[in-house]
């Protein structure tokens, strides 16, 4: 038996009595899998059995050439939106969140408190659970995600979906509902694809946008428009009031909050935040150069770490080719100033690592142990570039029942699982108050013995080191949301009293 063969497929020549007969086969039949004959007999000519590679070599390349056609038509439609789509899509993320709702009858606003704790209350209050979505973008591999901070608000569970369909839970790190802004932690075993902050800077009336959200819990959704206008200024209420933010026609829906508006090149210039309910295409985004701003805050590494440095950095800078994060503060008596840093300064690496923005400086600090030295490269006004170690001491806890006590006038300890159970809290909710001082502004607003502190500053509180991280951040002076639950035998009354810090 002869056989030919060509690159891509092998044609064999099947002998006489091989299976059904020449006669059936037809002479000299060729098969390109075993038992699968041409639909038409194959009858060589003169030509030889080399005649079959060119048929099929024919054939093979005709097909090739039509996947080529399509690739190539397909690659004629790909638009800078659709390379700006699939550039950030891996970084943008769906936020669903469960909060814990509680209905009660109301008495009227004025002496709500009194009201309710000088007599009984006519019915029971009722809880339930309520969910929604939002959408995010991881900005650090580490995975700290930025959205908005009514996204996440007053929630008490919240979950981030990727875009291979992954979901991991995740904790509030920092929020700032002044600025609609919070951040967020997921963990990761690898490194997860983030998206860089542009600028917002020099952006143009009429130039493209892209947005991409979880819009009424479509994942990953992609809609453009253009920037309609500039530093708007959008009011809720009389105390609640954004101002300088990007308004857009680009089509976002409940569920758009807190996800990336794009340009063409696929630069973050804006964080979806809000519509205009009673009109249409009428949406507005937070600048990102607001987010340049507030990410030192609230990212703030030595509260997060409890490490002090004494370094309060600043936003990005560029100065003559020199880039790095801006030191806009020195402690007094720190290591940074007893090292020669000062206000002004730019700080271009941290062991070793570049340091063109505040996000590459917190992941290198973020990951350093309390105690170790580091190697700071730091470049003056002057210009000139030292380097400078400096050791991140460790910040002991705050004790978070004498800060109740010393701000507030309320002693408070922890409550056993046992009573949490009792009092039908959830596992890791509240705080029982002790006692609570006379002439203090919780005494005046009938604050008793018995009651549960739940909530300080909007975030649940469910031990005392809880309260002592949030209360450290409070000043003499400063209003401080305080939630409270008065748990009787037939009802339960929720209520969030503003006490000023002593």
């Amino acid at each position: 038996m002869r056989s030919s063969t060509c690159s891509a497929v092998s044609a064999t020549r099947i002998r006489p009595g091989q299976g059904r007969s020449d006669r059936q086969r037809g002479e000299g039949a060729v098969f390109l899998t075993p038992g699968r004959p041409l639909k038409q007999p194959f009858r060589p000519t003169g030509a030889g059995p080399n005649a079959l590679c060119v048929v099929l070599a024919v054939g093979l390349c005709a097909g090739c050439a039509s996947l080529q056609a399509d690739d190539d038509r397909q690659a004629r439609r790909v638009t800078p939106v659709v390379e700006a789509f699939r550039k950030a899509k891996p970084a943008v993320v769906n936020i669903s969140t469960t909060r814990v709702v509680t209905y009660q009858r109301s008495f009227g606003f004025d002496g709500l408190f009194d009201d309710i704790f000088g007599r009984p209350s006519p019915g029971r209050s009722r809880r339930y659970k309520t969910t929604s979505v939002g959408s995010g973008f991881v900005i650090h591999r580490d995975g700290y995600v930025v959205t908005n901070a009514h996204v996440v608000a007053r929630t008490t569970e919240r979950k981030i979906g990727f875009v291979d369909g992954t979901e991991r839970p995740a904790d509030v790190v920092a929020i700032d509902t002044e600025n609609d802004l919070a951040i967020l932690k997921v963990e990761s075993d690898t490194p997860l694809p983030f998206l860089k902050l542009g600028r917002s800077d020099d952006l143009m009336p009429g130039e493209t946008v892209i947005v991409v959200g979880n819009p009424l819990g479509y994942g990953h959704t992609v809609t453009t428009g253009i920037v309609s206008a500039l530093n708007r200024e959008l009011y809720f209420s009389e105390n609640v009031v954004y101002r300088g933010l990007i308004q857009t026609d680009a089509p976002i829906n409940p569920g758009n909050s807190g996800g990336p508006l794009l340009n063409v090149l696929g630069e973050l210039i804006g964080i979806n935040t809000a519509i205009r309910g009673d009109a249409q295409n009428i949406g507005f985004a937070i600048p990102v150069d607001h987010v340049h701003r507030l990410l030192p805050r609230l990212l703030d590494i030595e509260r997060l770490r409890r490490v002090s440095f004494g370094i309060g950095f600043g936003s990005n800078v560029d100065n003559h080719g020199v880039a790095g994060v801006l030191v806009d503060r020195v402690a007094s008596g720190s290591p940074a100033g007893a090292a020669g840093i000062r206000r002004g300064d730019i700080i271009t690496e941290i062991e070793g690592h570049a340091t063109p923005n505040f996000m590459e400086a917190f992941g290198v600090l973020d990951g350093a142990p309390p105690g170790k030295i580091l190697v700071f490269r730091v470049a003056g006004e002057n210009g000139r570039v030292k380097a400078v170690k400096l050791a991140l001491a460790e910040i002991p806890k705050p004790d978070g029942e004498k800060l109740m006590l010393d701000r507030l006038g309320v002693r408070i300890r922890e409550l056993t699982r046992r009573e949490r159970r009792e009092l039908g809290l959830r596992r890791s909710g509240g705080l029982l108050v002790k006692q609570v001082q006379p002439g203090s502004q919780a005494f005046k607003k009938r604050v008793e013995p018995g009651d549960v502190v739940t909530k300080i500053g909007g975030r649940p509180v469910g031990t005392l080191d809880h309260v002592g991280h949030l209360l450290e951040a409070y000043d003499r002076g400063d209003i401080i949301r305080v939630g409270f639950i008065r748990i009787g035998r037939h009802v339960s009354i929720h209520v969030e009293l503003t006490l000023k810090a002593r």
